[in-house]
Parts: structure tokens; C-alpha cells; sequence
């Protein structure tokens, strides 16, 4: 078993809420007993769905397979904005919103799509001379954020039950959904932050693929 790892296999994995991607990278690794296992494309903790978990030589493909399209379901809650553009902080700044109509929202969506200079949330993982930023956030050193080019190819409201609207993206890599709803909010005029996610597809593979992590740790029991 362990020898079909080394040789490389691709592992969808069905990420659970709460759980870092390098949590679910360090079980596997514990589980196959083998170094080289890496996944292709973080997810925060707080969101679900698809992580992409390369092991052995296939941990090659990795950059290859990052560099796909990602799609994405989620919600943004509107009226509110927090520091981290998500409910990892806690909503503050409260804004009315009840004079926003259904329309207005739709058509802000039109403001995003294509190629686009988006900047990242201070508290992420994008180094600064070596330092994640979400370091130097946390202990209150001024950050400056550059503005990154991304394409949103798709930028689908699914439903609106105010304040949560729920959408779908599909995006290109390094676009954080997380700014693409406080962007929302500030165009809307009224504050908005991510309150779920769920990566639904990197390029070919879709989540309907994918399998818990759970499942994937009892495949590996003897007789199964």
C-alpha cells in the first residue's frame, strides 16, 4: 500500500468545516506513512469542499493543478463588515440595508466579473519579506496590501434572503472570495463579509468526487 503512494496518486478530499488544509495533509501523511504529501490550493478553515492532496511523485503536479480554475458556492451576509472579511472576527461596523433591492445586488456582480485587480485581506498567508501578513496583522504593524490581477468568469447570485445572499464563482487561481464579498459590500454602500464557502471544483475535478476524510482513512484498514 504504501508503495502505490510513492508512486503518486491524487486524493480528493472532501474538506470538513473547521479543519486547516495542512490538517487534513498531516493525517493522510500520518495514515500512508510516507514524507512526500502536499495539497494543491489552501482552504480556510472555515470553508468546506474540495482540497486536492497529492502524494509521492505526484506531489509534481501540485503547481500544475493550482494553476486551474476554481469554482465556488457560498454566502455573504451584508450590513456588517470584520477584519478578517469573514466570520473568523467578529461583524462589526453595522450599516442599514434594508433599502437595497434584489436588483442592486445582481447587477453589482456585473462591477467584478472578468479580469480584475482585486486586494487580498490582510489577515491571509501572502508573505511579505518572508512574513505571512496575517502575522504582521495580528500584532498591529501597518500593512500595506498590493492589488493582484484575478479573473471572475462567473459571478452567479443564486438567491437573496437579506442580509445572506448566496452566489457562485467560478474564478481564477489566487482570487480570495473573502475579498469578493467585503468588494461587494462597499460597492453596495452597506458592508458585507463571507459567511460560507465551499469550493465545489478545482479544473477537471468536481467535489462530487471527492471523499471524506473519514472514508478515505477506512480504504485503508486491512480486508476493506
Amino acid at each position: 500500500m504504501k508503495a502505490v503512494f510513492e508512486e503518486g496518486q491524487v486524493l480528493l478530499i472532501d474538506k470538513p468545516l473547521h479543519w486547516t488544509s495542512f490538517d487534513v495533509v498531516r493525517k493522510i501523511r500520518n495514515a500512508i506513512r510516507i514524507k512526500k504529501v502536499g495539497h494543491a490550493g489552501t482552504l480556510d478553515p472555515l470553508a468546506t469542499g474540495l482540497l486536492i492532496v497529492c502524494t509521492g511523485k505526484f506531489t509534481k503536479k501540485i503547481n500544475e493543478i493550482m494553476a486551474d480554475e476554481k469554482e465556488y458556492t457560498g454566502t455573504f451576509t451584508v450590513g456588517a463588515v470584520t477584519p478578517t472579511y469573514d466570520l473568523e472576527s467578529e461583524p462589526a461596523d453595522l450599516k442599514p440595508f434594508d433599502g437595497i433591492t434584489a436588483e442592486e445586488i445582481k447587477k453589482a456582480t456585473h462591477f467584478f466579473l472578468g479580469d480584475i485587480m482585486q486586494l487580498p485581506p490582510i489577515y491571509s498567508a501572502i508573505k511579505k519579506e518572508g512574513e505571512a501578513l496575517y502575522k504582521l496583522a495580528r500584532r498591529g504593524e501597518a500593512v500595506e496590501l498590493t492589488a493582484r490581477p484575478v479573473q471572475i468568469r462567473e459571478f452567479e447570485i443564486t438567491n437573496i434572503d437579506l442580509p445572506v445572499v448566496s452566489f457562485k464563482v467560478v474564478c481564477s487561481t489566487g482570487t480570495y472570495i473573502r475579498s469578493l464579498a467585503h468588494d461587494m459590500g462597499q460597492h453596495l454602500g452597506c458592508g458585507a463579509y463571507l459567511s460560507s464557502l465551499r469550493r465545489t471544483r478545482i479544473g477537471k475535478y468536481p467535489v462530487q468526487q471527492a471523499q471524506s476524510i473519514d472514508h478515505f482513512l477506512q480504504s485503508l484498514a486491512p480486508g476493506t
